[in-house]
């Protein structure tokens, strides 16, 4: 019998990894020692097996499978290594966002401030400015002369000076280029905000040898109290009903985490999110006192997390997830929160599609009922594929709606109705791209109660911002100070606030809050308790952890129906 080619035998193996029984397992457990054994000459192939292998580490069969696997996982980097060695024309694959951060690669990115300082602390050896490409040239000569002397002197008359050799020569021996630039904005006597700014319009890219790390995908794993074997088929989309989840009458048990603890898992949820090439606010800002972990079941661990009052938005309440199947991180959401609305979007990484994805969805919804006290999610536009090339490909419209979200603009309800029917009628009928591409134009909503129906049908937080925008034209000449210390002012005086003992935190979400409690005319004439209500809910939101704010805001009804009001106009 003919040996199958490489390609045969990852057909072999993505056939297998899903199936259930004894005798899949033993024909699992083959392909994989065979697999093992060859020899792959392209990135194309290694990285499609690397993908399977991640995959069954997240939702193993078997003790002796999870072993087999980790096994192969673990001596991965030298099938890299030889590809590297042989200089594979099709190496810089696995540079490719869909699939970077594999052992013995290397990743090349633009990251904030923070996230490069973080980088170069935990990572110094691996971690340096890649000029490659670079053409902010001009941008560099306005601002390494804040810490290089004399440089004035030629970039005034040329801005392409010779970087890389000036930098050399600063930063003496023992440190790289990157730790010295970073020391020289530290000195900087400018506030952190203008420091961030400067460096970021820099955008310097730093270049990151990922070697066998534990940051890298094929090694980052959690210790697990247990593994969940799928030795029975998995959960479909069809054997999930998100209402039977949202109704169930036992919580989820939640379990905060120390700071130390919480830490260590804000860290290997930046490596997650930056071997990936994205960075999200909570993941840069993440509050390690506020990291609670959930056993959702099925070997699904979900941590929720919120950021420090100094970065916090203004009247969203912030929180961020990562999940983890089995110990692997496998995806993670945000959640920006406002009374009972939540607008949120699960993202699993795409090694991990071909499992429990909409069960995990509705587990983290659940979360989200339980914790944040959310009973209405709504999907914005690009998770359903909104300038969003792979969420049309992968029909992300249909995830959602056939898990109940249901669009809010009425033309693209009918429009979905209509799909609906051709879908039940018509088989073999797939919904087109244009047609997914309208589809995705407008928010989707779900609503878990009668309380909220239609009520949040028309509100942006866009039409929040675009009233304080008007009203600071017409009332304040279009200046953002003026319109902040008045908008104080007149708040204060509605509310009887005495602002004075107030720590900064506290005195800046008065300052936020102050834009949006203007917008309503009669405020001053609200009743005593609702505008104590509201002093407390403004307090709140700089306190330690952003729940305690909520649960105020979703106790006062009248402030509801204005934010409602002012957020459905446009």
């Amino acid at each position: 019998m003919p040996q199958p080619t490489p390609e045969e035998l990852l057909d072999r193996l993505d056939e297998l990894k899903r199936r259930a029984g004894a005798h899949n397992r033993a024909l699992l457990r083959s392909a994989l020692v065979e697999a093992a054994r060859r020899e792959f000459d392209t990135a194309a192939s290694l990285i499609r097996f690397h993908e399977i292998l991640l995959f069954l580490r997240a939702y193993p069969q078997s003790r002796m499978l999870l072993r087999q696997t980790e096994k192969i996982l673990s001596s991965f980097k030298r099938h890299v290594d030889k590809l590297r060695d042989a200089e594979a024309e099709d190496f810089y694959e696995f540079t490719e966002p869909e699939v970077s951060g594999i052992a013995g690669t290397y990743l090349s990115a633009v990251f904030s401030y923070e996230i490069v300082r973080w980088l170069a602390a935990r990572a110094p050896s691996r971690v340096q400015i890649d000029w490659e490409g670079y053409e902010e040239t001009g941008q560099l000569a306005a601002v390494l002369p804040l810490m290089l002397p004399l440089l004035e002197e030629e970039v005034y008359v040329e801005n392409h000076f010779p970087q890389e050799a000036l930098l050399r020569a600063a930063r003496g021996e023992g440190q790289s280029e990157l730790a010295w630039l970073l020391r020289g904005f530290e000195r900087l006597e400018v506030s952190y905000r203008e420091r961030v700014a400067l460096f970021e319009s820099l955008k310097l890219a730093v270049r990151w040898e990922l070697g066998n790390s534990t940051a890298t995908r094929t090694r980052t794993r959690r210790r697990v109290r247990k593994i969940f074997y799928h030795d029975s088929p998995m959960l479909a989309r069809r054997d999930v009903v998100i209402a039977r989840e949202l109704d169930d009458g036992s919580p989820l048990r939640v379990e905060k985490l120390t700071r130390a603890e919480g830490q260590k898992l804000l860290d290997m949820g930046r490596e997650t999110m930056t071997v990936r090439y994205r960075e999200l606010h909570g993941f840069t800002y993440g509050d390690p006192r506020s990291v609670r972990r959930v056993d959702a079941g099925r070997g699904v661990e979900l941590f929720l997390w919120g950021v420090p009052a100094r970065n916090r938005l203004p009247t969203l309440a912030y929180h961020a997830v990562l999940m983890f199947k089995n110990g692997v991180p496998c995806g993670y959401a945000e959640a920006l929160t406002l009374f009972e609305r939540i607008e949120t979007g699960l993202n699993l990484f795409y090694t991990f599609r071909d499992g429990e994805s909409a069960w995990i969805f509705a587990r983290v919804l659940r979360l989200f009922r339980q914790l944040l006290g959310a009973t209405v999610f709504s999907v914005e536009p690009y998770q359903l594929g909104a300038r969003n090339k792979e969420g049309i490909e992968s029909g992300a419209f249909w995830f959602y709606r056939k898990l109940g979200f249901r669009p809010v603009v009425p033309a693209l309800a009918k429009l979905a109705a209509r799909e609906d029917r051709r879908i039940a009628t018509r088989p073999g009928y797939r919904t087109s791209a244009r047609t997914l591409r309208l589809l995705a134009e407008g928010h989707a909503l779900y609503e878990a109660g009668p309380k909220s129906e239609g009520e949040w049908d028309s509100f942006h937080i866009r039409n929040l911002t675009l009233a304080v925008a008007r009203r600071m034209s017409r009332r304040h000449g279009g200046d953002g100070e003026r319109a902040r210390r008045e908008s104080v002012k007149s708040v204060s005086r509605a509310l009887g606030i005495r602002a004075a003992r107030w720590n900064a935190d506290e005195r800046r979400a008065l300052e936020n809050f102050s834009l949006l409690l203007a917008l309503i005319p009669d405020l001053s004439s609200w009743t005593k308790d609702e505008k104590d209500l509201v002093v407390r809910l403004i307090r709140a939101k700089a306190g330690a952890d952003e729940l305690g704010y909520l649960r105020l805001l979703q106790k006062h009804e009248r402030l509801r129906r204005e934010v409602i009001r002012l957020g459905s106009k446009r």
